[in-house]
Parts: C-alpha cells; structure tokens; sequence
C-alpha cells in the first residue's frame, strides 16, 4: 500500500532538514514516524483532524512494548515539524508537549573502561573502543574519522562536522598514538580510519552499525553488567575527566556541547568538588 500524497510531504521535509543543517538521521527518524501515520490512515498526515491525530498519538502510547518511547517522541517532532512547513499553527497547538525525562547517564568506573578495553581480540576493535572514550568521540564522528584527521606530532584529532555541523579539536593520548600506528603499519586503510567490509568483503567505511556491534561484543565478553554503548562510553570520558580535574568549560568544548547546560548534567555525576563524596557507613566503622 502507498499514499501518492506522502511524496511531497517528504519531498519538503527533506529539503528543510537539509537547509537547516539538520541530520541524516533526524530526517530518517522523522520520516519513518510520518509514513507509519500515512499508512495508518491511508493518506497524508497533513489531512487529518485533530481528533484523528490525537487518536493516533494515544493509540501509541497505549501500547506496552512498542513502539518505544523515542518512537513517539518523533513522531510528535516530525508532526510539528511538519506542520510548522506547511504553515499549519492551529495543528501545531494541538500536539503533546514531549517532557525531557530526568535521567543521570550511565558512567563505567575506570577500573570497567581497562577491563572493557582488554576483551577485544583484535587491535582495531581495541581501538574503536579507544577513540570513543580516549576522545569523547560521538558514533557517528568516529565513522566518518578520517587518517587526515589524526595529527600525532600535535597528539589531536580533528573532528570534522559533529553535532550541529561544527568542527573541534580533541587530543590523542601517548597510546593512542601507538596503538594507531601499529594498526595503520598492520592494515594500511587508505581514507578512512577505520574500515568495515561490505557484503563482498571489500574494505568499506566502517559504519555506525559496526560500531555498536563492536561496543555490545566487547561488553559481552568483558562481563560487566552495566550497559554499554557508544554514547555510554562518552559519557564516561566527560565524567572521569571532571573527576581528574579538569574544569567544566573545558569539557563543554571538548564534547563539542552548544550550551553549557547540557554538560552540567556530569556535575552531578562525577565524584569531584571540595570533598569527595563518601558514604556515613565508611566513617561509622572509621574505614
């Protein structure tokens, strides 16, 4: 089944993300979300009434399992987004405001990030997990790294139109430096850093898929019980380096954050500031 009339909702959807800067996977996430709703109903979203689209919105939260939570958060987004192109503001007032939930992130020890980073076998996937934690590197930032970007006389990274489309620096450590010169001298990539195979075998770029496979194998066999992903691990480098001293500025601009309350979060994670934290129980028994 199509709806001739999704076309050109995508069409203008696709042109306005782009102008904006916005992207590849906001599009993707808004797109999938609106075609669902098109063939829900067998017409364009932007053809329906309020009733009609309110409906559809309890229809999916109603439902245990799925979609996800993120599922229904973009289809809200890509609905107001929509909206707002096509000039549609009485549609737009209509929409569930989306609460941002109050979670702290996930953060490995650094006892975990040793232990996590000596399980894979092979040197590269031992990088991969390097640059994510070593450089704070985003899944997506660490895919399109290239051999370019890598300054080992000035021990830096370039990361090249990260989040918001905005370049920054970020620096290499002494193994780092190593490892990744073992590697290059081992399996000579051309372009990117790191390569993946494509379904014939050839050397492609690695995708964010690879990533995140390598990132769950390496959790899996490492047997630590806390999640791990990618983001995870980058949660983990902006925390353990408040913990090490340094100071939240300077980790803003490492993160390549847009506004400082987005890195303020790990203030409240992090075991920093005049005392560290401790708990009663250790002075009770005076450990």
């Amino acid at each position: 089944m199509s709806v001739p009339e999704f076309a050109t909702l995508y069409q203008k959807l696709k042109r306005s993300v782009e102008l904006a800067g916005k992207s590849q996977s906001t599009l993707t996430n808004y797109a999938r979300c609106l075609a669902h709703i098109a063939l829900h109903f067998n017409c364009s979203p932007l053809d329906l009434d309020k009733e009609q689209v309110l409906d559809y919105l309890h229809h999916l939260k109603s439902q245990n399992k799925t979609p996800s939570d993120s599922f229904f958060k973009h289809t809200v987004y890509g609905l107001r987004y929509a909206y707002r192109i096509f000039g549609m503001k009485e549609m737009r007032v209509v929409l569930p405001s989306i609460e941002r939930p109050k979670k702290l992130p996930v953060v490995l020890s650094q006892r975990e990030v040793k232990q996590l980073l000596r399980t894979p076998k092979l040197l590269r996937h031992r990088l991969v997990l390097a640059m994510l934690y070593g450089c704070g590197l985003r899944n997506f930032e660490l895919s399109n790294l290239k051999r370019s970007d890598l300054d080992f006389d000035r021990k830096m990274v370039h990361v090249r139109q990260g989040k918001g489309r905005k370049d920054r620096y970020v620096p290499l450590s002494e193994i780092q430096i190593r490892g990744l010169k073992k590697y290059f001298l081992a399996e000579n990539p051309t372009l990117w850093c790191f390569n993946g195979n494509d379904t014939e075998g050839k050397p492609v770029q690695l995708s964010s898929q690879g990533i995140q496979w390598i990132v769950r194998e390496a959790r899996r066999h490492s047997g630590i019980p806390k999640e791990i992903t990618a983001h995870i691990l980058r949660h983990s480098y902006a925390t353990h380096l408040l913990e090490m001293g340094l100071d939240i500025m300077s980790v803003k601009d490492l993160l390549g954050h847009a506004d400082i309350q987005t890195t303020l979060i790990y203030l409240h994670v992090a075991q920093s500031g005049r005392q560290k934290p401790f708990s009663p129980l250790d002075r009770l028994y005076g450990q």
